[in-house]
């Protein structure tokens, strides 16, 4: 392998500044603010400024809605990610399958990504509204009343489906890519062998794209977790009764419209670790199955 040699030692520590300082101001900084303000208490107008030690981490284990809110993302990241990386993997293997307007349709595939999630939460948010939206109309006349705003049922179902639909762009192209890299040669020898194309995808394709798979699970999961705010507050804003109240729009909500920063800090710095426990226990236990 060629290495790069720099004739100044310090070109190297110039190229790389940019991106350090980036890191620092917009991640560092940030989270060690976090972390700090976790152990503080703080009255809304910043007058006055106490040492708390964990008293604000003790408090969100004993507060109900915030045990609820742990478990509404559970639920909210499982069912995002198994839908956005279930319907990408049927469009890819369709598209892979196709011998010509592969490129049409992958432009039109790939589109949705572009849509900022504030704006995909209000085009769905359109979409099933109970008063104009087309999806309640048609549910309508299948005999199911459809109402987001009352039912809690109804609230996670529009935020999964807007929220997937968002990352669904995202998981096609690396699933695409992955199943153009597979030799077509294997798949014709087991089809010689008599092997169907059901048997064919779980015993060849499906673990060749393990790699892909597991790189999406982990992207999915975090993208649940923290780039869904947008979906959220533009559709439910947490309602009905807290029903779509997960943890990174209860950290918002409490630290900018409660004002209780130590509170909302609190939360933000479990979020953090939880979603750096769940990454770890991905790549320490899930990545010994991926075959590369």
């Amino acid at each position: 392998m060629k290495r790069t040699i720099f004739s100044n030692q310090l070109l190297p520590w110039l190229l790389l500044a940019p991106q350090l300082i980036i890191t620092f101001v917009f991640f560092l900084w940030p989270a060690g603010q976090a972390v700090r303000q976790s152990f503080l208490r703080e009255d809304a107008f910043g007058t006055r400024t106490s040492f708390v030690g964990l008293e604000n981490f003790a408090r969100l284990w004993s507060s109900p809605e915030y045990l609820n809110s742990l478990q509404v993302t559970a639920v909210f990241a499982i069912s995002v990610t198994v839908l956005s990386m279930g319907l990408s993997l049927l469009l890819a293997i369709a598209v892979d399958r196709m011998i010509r307007s592969t490129r049409v349709y992958t432009t039109l595939l790939v589109w949705p990504y572009a849509v900022a999630p504030a704006v995909a939460g209000i085009l769905w948010w359109f979409i099933f509204n109970p008063t104009i939206g087309i999806m309640p109309y048609l549910l309508g006349g299948l005999g199911y009343d459809w109402n987001h705003i009352s039912d809690k049922g109804d609230a996670m179902t529009l935020v999964v489906i807007a929220s997937a639909w968002k990352q669904i762009s995202y998981n096609f192209l690396f699933f695409l890519a992955g199943l153009q890299a597979i030799p077509a040669s294997l798949r014709e020898a087991a089809a010689i062998d008599g092997a169907g194309p059901v048997r064919r995808f779980f015993d060849i394709t499906f673990p060749l794209l393990s790699p892909t798979t597991f790189f999406l699970l982990v992207v999915n999961i975090v993208y649940a977790m923290f780039d869904t705010f947008g979906v959220i507050d533009a559709t439910t804003e947490g309602g009905p009764a807290q029903a779509t109240n997960i943890m990174v729009y209860k950290v918002y909500f409490d630290g900018f419209v409660g004002q209780n920063l130590g509170s909302s800090a609190a939360q933000s710095v479990v979020l953090m670790g939880l979603v750096l426990v769940l990454t770890v226990i991905q790549f320490r236990y899930v990545e010994k199955k991926v075959a590369y």
